[in-house]
């Protein structure tokens, strides 16, 4: 069974601009999705209907078995429903989104610290709960390469530094998926190769991750699956290297041949 299953999802604005006019795929747990595709084509319009952080006018959402939105079920939902279904996905913006008061280990253990308290026996533990979040948010930033960085504050940072404490932002609240909005489209090409490399480790590891991307060799590389979205619409999909280099995907060559040209 895959964990993930997206079926026939539509989103509008204002009730006349489709942008997403019926997106079906599915994905594997420890896959790696890249969605490519020219500007306007809904590819972050999917990544915030996945993150329920934008109402869905269409179609059904399911996760590991468990049907998170059914729009021929709707339901309404409160606000604290709406949070558990989005921890279910970390969502890395453009442009990291980074709380500038914080330093970065702060940045990393806020919203453990804000979930922990919601928790039952957190008045009980709460020393030993706060000591497991920053256990855990150290670990992730060593492992992301910023044990030097964790008491420094994000305008200390480079580019490269902030993505990567937001990477640790997201795993620190162990979300099933992690996606990427073009995460290095804000980057010299410097730190374009320190990003990717923690995304390309984050895959080795198993971990089920989907970015929206125009580094077409990370895609072909690191990728398992390409999808092809234009016009709200998945016109092709597949093993990476066979989207990418498949002479037959009529439409991804088309678009790959005018990106290069630009």
């Amino acid at each position: 069974m895959a964990l993930l299953e997206v079926h026939n999802l539509k989103k509008q604005f204002n009730g006349r601009t489709h942008v997403l006019n019926g997106v079906d795929f599915s994905l594997e747990k420890g896959e790696t999705l890249a969605i490519i595709g020219p500007s306007g084509s809904g590819k972050t319009t999917l990544l915030r209907c996945l993150n329920f952080l934008i109402p869905i006018n269409g179609g059904k959402i399911i996760l590991n078995g468990e049907t998170l939105f059914d729009s021929e079920n709707p339901v309404k939902e409160s606000d604290a429903e709406l949070r558990k279904k989005r921890l279910h996905f970390g969502l890395l913006f453009q442009d990291f989104n980074l709380f500038p008061q914080y330093t970065v280990l702060r940045n990393v253990t806020l919203a453990g610290e804000l979930l922990a308290k919601e928790r039952p026996d957190y008045k009980e533990n709460k020393k030993q709960i706060l000591r497991e979040i920053e256990d855990n948010a150290k670990k992730l930033l060593a492992d992301v390469g910023l044990a030097d960085r964790m008491d420094r504050y994000p305008h200390q940072l480079s580019g490269g530094q902030k993505q990567r404490t937001a990477i640790a932002r997201a795993l620190a609240v162990s979300p099933d998926i992690l996606c990427f909005d073009e995460p290095t489209s804000t980057l010299d090409p410097e730190l374009t190769g320190e990003v990717l490399r923690v995304i390309r480790s984050l895959a080795e590891h198993h971990m089920t991750v989907i970015i929206v991307t125009h580094e077409m060799a990370f895609a072909r590389d690191v990728a398992d699956k390409v999808i092809f979205l234009d016009k709200g619409i998945v016109q092709e999909q597949g093993p990476a290297h066979e989207v990418i280099e498949n002479p037959k995907m009529e439409r991804t060559r088309q678009f790959l041949a005018h990106y290069h040209e630009n």
